[in-house]
């Protein structure tokens, strides 16, 4: 199954490369693959067989219309036409995985219960390559979860700034 997913990650880039938007169609897959993780019913929808493969796609593009580029959108069609919904967070990732290696960088995965500004972005990533040794790509999302601070992924470093955590060691010591 590996195989399969790394197979469509790489003619996902692929193609995207050929079009000359490797980054436009990466940031789209990880935003739309984030909203897919995190709507049960828009899961629910998209990965239901019983559902003909035109009315799940229809969904897709009734959804991302305008928001997304027209090839994004193509290519989530094709996943879920093809029945791939359900493995589409792993496809996404592996392509996120690839495009930053072609960059030369590792991707760090940063949640923040709000979402950071240019800046802030700017400064977290210079903070991280200094903690990791690593050039590294940031990739944000909004967590409320979080409360406060960030959670980053870098591989497998994870580095816990958030006040959910703090208020986990507070309680941990009383």
């Amino acid at each position: 199954m590996a195989d399969r997913i790394d197979g469509y990650a790489q003619g996902i880039f692929d193609i995207a490369q050929a079009e000359g938007a490797v980054e436009k169609v990466e940031n789209e897959l990880f935003q739309f693959s984030q909203l897919f993780q995190g709507n049960d019913q828009l899961r629910e929808k998209l990965t239901d067989q019983s559902l003909p493969v035109e009315k799940r796609q229809a969904i897709v593009e009734d959804l991302l219309g305008q928001k997304a580029s027209p090839l994004t959108v193509n290519l989530i069609s094709f996943l879920v036409g093809s029945g791939r919904a359900r493995e589409l967070p792993e496809i996404v990732d592996r392509l996120v995985q690839r495009a930053a290696a072609q960059r030369q960088r590792e991707v760090a995965e940063v949640r923040s219960a709000i979402m950071l500004d240019a800046e802030q972005q700017r400064r977290l990533a210079e903070a991280l390559e200094k903690a990791t040794g690593k050039k590294v790509e940031l990739k944000v999302i909004q967590d409320p979860s979080v409360l406060g601070g960030i959670v980053a992924r870098v591989g497998d470093t994870v580095i816990d700034g958030s006040v959910r955590r703090r208020l986990e060691q507070l309680r941990e010591s009383l």
